[in-house]
C-alpha cells in the first residue's frame, strides 16, 4: 500500500513537472493562433492611423516599410521565436455599384519567402488568422485576381463566392477586376474590407515593394520588472541587466531587435495580447504546481497513516528489539529503510506511469508530444525521499515513545 500510494503521487508529479517544463512553448503556440502580439509600423507614423484608418493626414499615408527588408526579422537573436509575420498595404477604393468607398487590403496569404540566411519559410495571413470563419477557399499570393470579402460587406452589397467585382483607385486612373474566392467573418473591422494579394494593391496605389504595417506573431516570455523597465528605456539598464534582457524572449526585447534590423520602424507590442499570454501562462503553470503539491501532500498523509498502523501492529516486535539492546536510532533507521525501499519501488512505477500521463495530456490538450525532461528524474528522487520521510515522522514519534516493559506486558 505504501508503494501504491507513492506511485500515485509520483505519477501525477512526474506528469505535471514534465508538462510545466515544456508547457510554455506549447501554450504560446496555441495562443499564436489567435493573432499577432507585435505591430511594426514606420517610425513617426500614427499608430491609430495605421491600425484603424483614422487620423488621415497625420503622417500615415506617406510613410512605408520596404517589403524586401521583412525577411531580416528572421535574422535577429530570437529569430526562431518569430512564428509568423504578415505585411499590409491599405487603399481606399471605389467598388463598382457601391455608393460608399471600400478599404482594399493587400497582404501575403501564404508567402514562400527566401530569407537572408538562405532558409525558406512560409508565412502570411492564413497562418495568422486561422480562427477566421472562411466560407470558401483562402486566396493565394499567386492568384492575382483572387479576393476575400468580409462577411458584413458581402451581405450589404449582396456579394457571393464566384462573383466578379470591379474596383477603382481613388483617382479613377486604375481599375482591377477581382474574383471573390471566399467570404469570411473575423469579428472585427476586417469584416467590411476586401483582402487581395499585396502586389495588386501596390500596383493600384503606385507604392511598389512598400507596405504600411506588419503584424508579427512571436513566442515570448512573460514580462517582469526588468522587461517593463527595458520597455520604458533600455538605456536605463546596467550592462548585466541589458544582457539578461536582450538574451531573454521578452516581447520588448524582440521588438527592440526588430527595430535594429529594419530601417526606420517602430515595433509596438499589442499589450492586450502579450499581457494576456503571460497571465494565462503563469496561471496555468501555477495550477499545475499546486496540483503537484496537493498530490504529494495526499501521498504523505496516506503514507503517515499506513506507517502508523504498521508500527502499532509491530509494537511487540519493536518492544522486543528495544529490550535486547536496540537503540531508538537503530529501530528508526530500520523502519525508515523499509519505508524508503517500498517508496522507491512505488516511485519507479509512478515515474513510468507519469511519463505516459504527460503524453496523454500533451496529445489531448496541445495535439503534440511532451518533451521528457531529464531534470525531472533527480527531482522525483528528492520527492520520494521527502514524502517518505515526512510521512514517516508521526509514526517514528510513536515508535520512540514505546516502552519495552509496557509493550511486552501487553499495556
Amino acid at each position: 500500500m505504501i508503494a501504491l500510494t507513492m506511485a500515485l503521487g509520483v505519477s501525477l508529479s512526474t506528469a505535471m513537472l514534465n508538462v510545466v517544463m515544456d508547457v510554455e512553448d506549447k501554450i504560446n503556440q496555441e495562443l499564436k493562433t489567435y493573432g499577432a502580439n507585435l505591430n511594426v509600423i514606420p517610425r513617426g507614423a500614427s499608430m491609430l492611423g495605421d491600425l484603424y484608418g483614422i487620423d488621415k493626414g497625420a503622417g500615415v499615408a506617406d510613410k512605408f516599410i520596404a517589403e524586401n527588408e521583412l525577411g531580416k526579422m528572421k535574422t535577429i537573436f530570437w529569430a526562431n521565436n518569430i512564428v509568423d509575420f504578415t505585411p499590409y498595404l491599405d487603399l481606399t477604393v471605389r467598388l463598382e455599384g457601391a455608393s460608399e468607398p471600400v478599404v482594399l487590403v493587400g497582404t501575403w496569404f501564404d508567402k514562400k519567402l527566401d530569407l537572408p540566411t538562405g532558409d525558406v519559410i512560409n508565412t502570411g495571413m492564413r497562418h495568422m488568422k486561422s480562427w477566421w470563419e472562411v466560407s470558401g477557399n483562402w486566396s493565394s499570393d499567386s492568384d492575382a485576381e483572387g479576393a476575400m470579402v468580409g462577411g458584413v460587406l458581402a451581405e450589404r452589397l449582396k456579394i457571393s463566392r464566384g462573383d466578379r467585382i470591379r474596383v477603382f483607385s481613388p483617382d479613377n486612373q486604375r481599375s482591377e477586376w477581382l474574383t471573390v474566392r471566399s467570404t469570411f467573418y473575423s469579428g472585427g473591422s476586417e469584416d467590411e474590407q476586401i483582402f487581395v494579394p499585396l502586389k495588386l494593391v501596390q500596383k493600384m496605389s503606385g507604392h511598389d515593394r512598400l507596405v504600411q504595417r506588419v503584424e508579427v506573431s512571436a513566442l515570448t516570455t512573460p514580462d517582469n520588472e526588468l522587461s517593463r523597465r527595458a520597455a520604458e528605456d533600455p538605456n536605463s539598464l546596467s550592462r548585466k541587466e541589458w544582457d539578461t534582457w536582450y538574451c531573454t524572449a521578452y516581447i520588448s526585447a524582440i521588438a527592440y531587435q526588430i527595430e535594429e534590423v529594419l530601417t526606420n520602424v517602430k515595433a509596438k507590442p499589442v499589450l492586450q495580447v502579450s499581457e494576456s499570454e503571460g497571465t494565462i501562462l503563469s496561471k496555468i503553470k501555477l495550477l499545475m504546481l499546486l496540483l503537484t503539491v496537493l498530490s504529494l501532500a495526499c501521498s504523505a498523509l496516506g503514507i503517515s497513516n499506513l506507517v502508523s498502523m504498521s508500527v502499532m501492529e509491530r509494537n511487540t516486535e519493536i518492544g522486543l528489539m528495544k529490550a535486547i539492546g536496540a537503540t531508538n536510532g537503530a529501530v528508526s533507521i530500520l523502519i525508515l529503510s523499509e519505508i524508503l525501499a517500498m517508496s522507491f519501488i512505488g516511485g519507479i512505477i509512478g515515474y513510468g506511469v507519469g511519463l505516459g500521463l504527460a503524453q496523454v495530456i500533451g496529445h489531448s490538450v496541445f495535439g503534440v508530444s511532451i518533451a521528457l525532461k531529464a531534470v525531472v528524474i533527480p527531482i522525483v528522487v528528492l520527492i520520494v525521499i521527502a514524502v517518505a520521510v515526512v510521512g514517516s515522522l508521526p509514526a517514528l514519534r510513536v515508535l520512540l515513545s514505546l516502552e519495552p516493559n509496557r509493550v511486552l506486558h501487553g499495556r
